[in-house]
Protein backbone atom coordinates (compact mmCIF):
# COMPACT_ATOMS: atom_id res chain seq x y z
CA UNK A 1 0.00 0.00 0.00
CA UNK A 2 1.11 3.78 -1.03
CA UNK A 3 0.89 5.69 1.99
CA UNK A 4 0.71 9.74 0.96
CA UNK A 5 1.17 12.79 2.65
CA UNK A 6 -0.85 15.66 1.23
CA UNK A 7 -2.80 18.96 0.86
CA UNK A 8 -5.69 19.91 -0.91
CA UNK A 9 -8.48 22.85 -0.02
CA UNK A 10 -6.00 24.22 2.65
CA UNK A 11 -6.10 20.51 4.53
CA UNK A 12 -3.48 18.27 5.33
CA UNK A 13 -4.44 14.67 5.38
CA UNK A 14 -2.40 11.23 5.04
CA UNK A 15 -4.10 9.26 1.91
CA UNK A 16 -3.48 5.69 0.62
CA UNK A 17 -2.72 6.13 -3.28
CA UNK A 18 -4.34 3.63 -5.81
CA UNK A 19 -4.59 3.20 -9.51
CA UNK A 20 -1.85 2.92 -12.66
CA UNK A 21 0.71 5.52 -13.20
CA UNK A 22 -1.06 8.51 -14.73
CA UNK A 23 -4.63 7.40 -13.40
CA UNK A 24 -3.73 7.38 -9.62
CA UNK A 25 -6.62 8.22 -6.94
CA UNK A 26 -5.40 9.07 -3.04
CA UNK A 27 -8.53 7.77 -0.32
CA UNK A 28 -8.19 10.15 2.26
CA UNK A 29 -7.25 8.43 5.95
CA UNK A 30 -9.06 9.32 9.29
CA UNK A 31 -6.41 9.91 11.57
CA UNK A 32 -2.79 10.12 11.36
CA UNK A 33 -2.10 6.51 10.32
CA UNK A 34 1.46 6.20 12.71
CA UNK A 35 -0.51 6.67 15.98
CA UNK A 36 -4.17 5.52 14.61
CA UNK A 37 -3.64 2.78 12.24
CA UNK A 38 -4.87 2.74 8.51
CA UNK A 39 -8.52 3.96 8.12
CA UNK A 40 -9.64 4.55 4.77
CA UNK A 41 -12.75 6.92 4.84
CA UNK A 42 -14.92 7.77 1.80
CA UNK A 43 -13.22 10.76 0.35
CA UNK A 44 -11.05 10.64 -2.58
CA UNK A 45 -9.44 12.80 -4.92
CA UNK A 46 -7.78 12.29 -8.20
CA UNK A 47 -3.74 12.17 -7.55
CA UNK A 48 -3.46 15.48 -9.88
CA UNK A 49 -5.51 17.66 -8.05
CA UNK A 50 -3.61 17.48 -5.25
CA UNK A 51 -0.28 18.97 -3.87
CA UNK A 52 2.41 16.00 -2.60
CA UNK A 53 4.10 16.86 0.65
CA UNK A 54 7.14 14.91 2.62
CA UNK A 55 5.43 11.53 3.21
CA UNK A 56 6.65 12.00 7.01
CA UNK A 57 7.85 15.01 9.06
CA UNK A 58 9.85 12.91 11.80
CA UNK A 59 8.79 13.57 15.42
CA UNK A 60 12.31 13.03 16.76
CA UNK A 61 14.91 12.01 14.36
CA UNK A 62 16.36 11.29 10.54
CA UNK A 63 19.14 8.37 11.39
CA UNK A 64 21.36 8.48 8.21
CA UNK A 65 24.29 5.88 8.06
CA UNK A 66 27.32 6.64 5.76
CA UNK A 67 29.15 4.71 3.19
CA UNK A 68 26.84 1.98 3.03
CA UNK A 69 27.89 1.44 -0.83
CA UNK A 70 31.54 0.02 -1.46
CA UNK A 71 31.50 1.24 -5.07
CA UNK A 72 30.50 5.20 -3.29
CA UNK A 73 33.12 4.74 -0.60
CA UNK A 74 35.49 4.27 -3.15
CA UNK A 75 34.73 7.00 -5.71
CA UNK A 76 35.64 9.62 -2.82
CA UNK A 77 38.34 7.59 -1.45
CA UNK A 78 36.99 6.99 1.33
CA UNK A 79 37.75 3.44 3.54
CA UNK A 80 34.56 0.96 4.03
CA UNK A 81 33.91 1.57 7.63
CA UNK A 82 33.69 -1.73 10.29
CA UNK A 83 30.20 -0.94 11.43
CA UNK A 84 27.28 1.20 9.93
CA UNK A 85 28.24 4.72 9.86
CA UNK A 86 25.65 7.32 11.74
CA UNK A 87 24.76 10.79 11.60
CA UNK A 88 21.78 12.84 11.67
CA UNK A 89 19.85 15.43 9.64
CA UNK A 90 17.25 17.40 11.70
CA UNK A 91 13.41 17.04 10.56
CA UNK A 92 13.87 21.25 9.47
CA UNK A 93 16.13 19.55 6.62
CA UNK A 94 12.69 17.32 5.29
CA UNK A 95 11.24 18.70 1.88
CA UNK A 96 8.38 17.31 -0.34
CA UNK A 97 9.07 16.28 -3.70
CA UNK A 98 8.90 18.65 -6.44
CA UNK A 99 9.60 21.54 -3.24
CA UNK A 100 12.40 23.95 -4.21
CA UNK A 101 15.26 23.87 -2.52
CA UNK A 102 17.06 26.92 -1.93
CA UNK A 103 21.01 25.99 -1.39
CA UNK A 104 22.92 27.57 1.28
CA UNK A 105 24.99 30.53 0.19
CA UNK A 106 28.33 28.95 2.47
CA UNK A 107 29.00 26.20 0.17
CA UNK A 108 29.96 25.79 -3.51
CA UNK A 109 29.63 22.14 -3.87
CA UNK A 110 26.43 20.80 -2.84
CA UNK A 111 25.90 17.44 -4.44
CA UNK A 112 22.89 14.69 -4.66
CA UNK A 113 22.23 11.49 -3.00
CA UNK A 114 19.84 8.89 -4.00
CA UNK A 115 19.13 7.17 -1.09
CA UNK A 116 16.19 4.22 0.49
CA UNK A 117 15.02 5.61 3.29
CA UNK A 118 13.22 3.67 5.64
CA UNK A 119 9.96 4.71 7.71
CA UNK A 120 9.79 3.43 11.43
CA UNK A 121 6.15 2.47 12.70
CA UNK A 122 6.11 1.97 16.46
CA UNK A 123 8.34 2.61 19.01
CA UNK A 124 10.87 0.43 19.97
CA UNK A 125 14.63 -0.43 21.23
CA UNK A 126 17.06 -3.15 20.91
CA UNK A 127 15.37 -4.73 18.22
CA UNK A 128 16.27 -8.15 16.97
CA UNK A 129 16.94 -8.48 12.90
CA UNK A 130 14.69 -11.41 12.70
CA UNK A 131 11.51 -8.69 14.57
CA UNK A 132 12.75 -5.78 12.35
CA UNK A 133 9.38 -6.36 9.95
CA UNK A 134 7.30 -5.99 12.96
CA UNK A 135 8.48 -2.07 13.84
CA UNK A 136 9.33 -1.00 10.03
CA UNK A 137 5.67 1.23 8.95
CA UNK A 138 7.33 1.61 5.15
CA UNK A 139 10.13 2.91 2.51
CA UNK A 140 10.04 5.75 0.34
CA UNK A 141 13.08 7.37 -1.57
CA UNK A 142 15.26 10.46 -0.42
CA UNK A 143 17.77 12.58 -1.31
CA UNK A 144 21.07 13.08 1.13
CA UNK A 145 22.19 16.51 -0.04
CA UNK A 146 25.43 17.68 0.92
CA UNK A 147 27.85 20.27 1.03
CA UNK A 148 30.79 18.46 0.34
CA UNK A 149 33.56 21.52 0.82
CA UNK A 150 32.21 21.86 4.15
CA UNK A 151 31.63 17.87 4.89
CA UNK A 152 35.72 18.09 4.03
CA UNK A 153 36.45 21.31 6.08
CA UNK A 154 33.85 20.96 9.28
CA UNK A 155 35.07 18.23 12.01
CA UNK A 156 31.79 16.89 11.65
CA UNK A 157 28.64 16.57 9.17
CA UNK A 158 25.79 18.16 10.48
CA UNK A 159 26.30 21.32 8.73
CA UNK A 160 27.13 19.96 5.35
CA UNK A 161 24.09 17.66 5.66
CA UNK A 162 21.77 19.27 7.70
CA UNK A 163 20.98 22.43 6.63
CA UNK A 164 17.07 23.57 5.56
CA UNK A 165 15.86 21.24 2.77
CA UNK A 166 18.80 18.66 2.78
CA UNK A 167 16.56 15.58 3.06
CA UNK A 168 13.97 15.52 0.34
CA UNK A 169 11.47 12.47 0.82
CA UNK A 170 8.72 10.65 -1.37
CA UNK A 171 6.69 11.07 -3.15
CA UNK A 172 4.78 8.51 -0.94
CA UNK A 173 5.81 5.22 1.90
CA UNK A 174 5.34 1.76 0.19
CA UNK A 175 4.13 -0.70 3.23
CA UNK A 176 4.98 -3.78 1.59
CA UNK A 177 8.32 -3.96 -0.17
CA UNK A 178 11.12 -6.65 -0.45
CA UNK A 179 14.50 -4.47 -0.47
CA UNK A 180 16.73 -7.22 -1.18
CA UNK A 181 17.82 -6.14 -4.58
CA UNK A 182 15.87 -2.39 -5.54
CA UNK A 183 17.27 -0.32 -8.01
CA UNK A 184 18.52 3.16 -6.81
CA UNK A 185 18.57 5.25 -9.56
CA UNK A 186 18.90 9.55 -9.67
CA UNK A 187 18.95 11.46 -12.96
CA UNK A 188 20.01 15.20 -13.17
CA UNK A 189 18.27 17.33 -15.72
CA UNK A 190 17.37 13.87 -17.09
CA UNK A 191 20.69 12.11 -17.58
CA UNK A 192 21.26 8.73 -15.46
CA UNK A 193 23.94 9.71 -12.73
CA UNK A 194 23.92 6.87 -10.22
CA UNK A 195 21.90 3.73 -11.30
CA UNK A 196 22.65 1.12 -8.06
CA UNK A 197 20.83 -1.70 -6.24
CA UNK A 198 20.53 -2.16 -2.34
CA UNK A 199 21.72 -5.83 -2.92
CA UNK A 200 25.03 -4.24 -2.86
CA UNK A 201 24.68 -2.45 0.55
CA UNK A 202 27.43 -3.45 2.96
CA UNK A 203 24.83 -3.90 5.71
CA UNK A 204 21.66 -4.93 4.84
CA UNK A 205 18.38 -3.18 5.70
CA UNK A 206 17.53 -5.29 8.92
CA UNK A 207 20.56 -5.27 10.24
CA UNK A 208 20.52 -1.51 9.94
CA UNK A 209 17.51 -0.98 11.50
CA UNK A 210 18.19 -3.01 14.50
CA UNK A 211 21.93 -1.68 14.68
CA UNK A 212 20.12 1.63 15.27
CA UNK A 213 17.82 0.60 17.43
CA UNK A 214 20.31 -0.61 19.66
CA UNK A 215 22.29 2.68 19.95
CA UNK A 216 18.45 4.91 20.04
CA UNK A 217 15.52 4.60 20.99
CA UNK A 218 13.28 4.93 17.21
CA UNK A 219 9.47 6.49 17.60
CA UNK A 220 6.94 6.04 14.86
CA UNK A 221 7.73 8.50 11.74
CA UNK A 222 11.49 7.95 12.65
CA UNK A 223 13.46 7.61 9.25
CA UNK A 224 17.02 5.82 8.41
CA UNK A 225 18.39 6.69 5.39
CA UNK A 226 20.48 4.04 3.89
CA UNK A 227 23.85 5.24 2.12
CA UNK A 228 23.77 5.55 -1.43
CA UNK A 229 25.85 4.04 -4.36
CA UNK A 230 28.36 5.39 -7.08
CA UNK A 231 27.42 8.29 -8.98
CA UNK A 232 27.46 11.47 -7.33
CA UNK A 233 28.18 15.13 -8.03
CA UNK A 234 27.96 18.59 -7.78
CA UNK A 235 24.60 20.41 -8.94
CA UNK A 236 23.83 23.78 -8.52
CA UNK A 237 20.80 26.73 -9.47
CA UNK A 238 18.44 25.48 -11.71
CA UNK A 239 19.33 21.68 -11.79
CA UNK A 240 16.36 19.27 -11.32
CA UNK A 241 17.49 15.96 -9.21
CA UNK A 242 14.99 12.85 -9.94
CA UNK A 243 15.72 10.15 -7.19
CA UNK A 244 14.24 6.77 -8.23
CA UNK A 245 13.97 3.56 -6.01
CA UNK A 246 11.91 0.59 -7.49
CA UNK A 247 8.43 -0.37 -5.90
CA UNK A 248 8.19 3.17 -4.57
CA UNK A 249 8.33 5.57 -7.16
CA UNK A 250 10.30 9.22 -8.46
CA UNK A 251 10.88 11.87 -6.35
CA UNK A 252 12.07 15.09 -7.85
CA UNK A 253 13.91 18.29 -6.41
CA UNK A 254 14.73 21.43 -8.03
CA UNK A 255 17.75 23.72 -6.74
CA UNK A 256 17.92 27.74 -6.39
CA UNK A 257 19.60 29.96 -4.90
Amino acid sequence: MRIARFTVDNEIHFGAVQGAPGAETVTVLAGDPFYTGIHPTEQRHELADVRLLAPVIPRSKIVCVGRNYADHAAELGNELPTSPMLFFKPNTSVAGPGDPVTLPPWTEEVSYEAELAVVIGRMCKDVPVERVPEVVFGYTAANDLTGRDVQRTDNQWARAKGFDGACPLGPWIETDLDTSALAVRSRVNGETKQDGSTRDMVFDVPFLVSYVSQAFTLLPGDVILTGTPAGVGIVDEGDRIEVEVEGIGVLPTVLRR
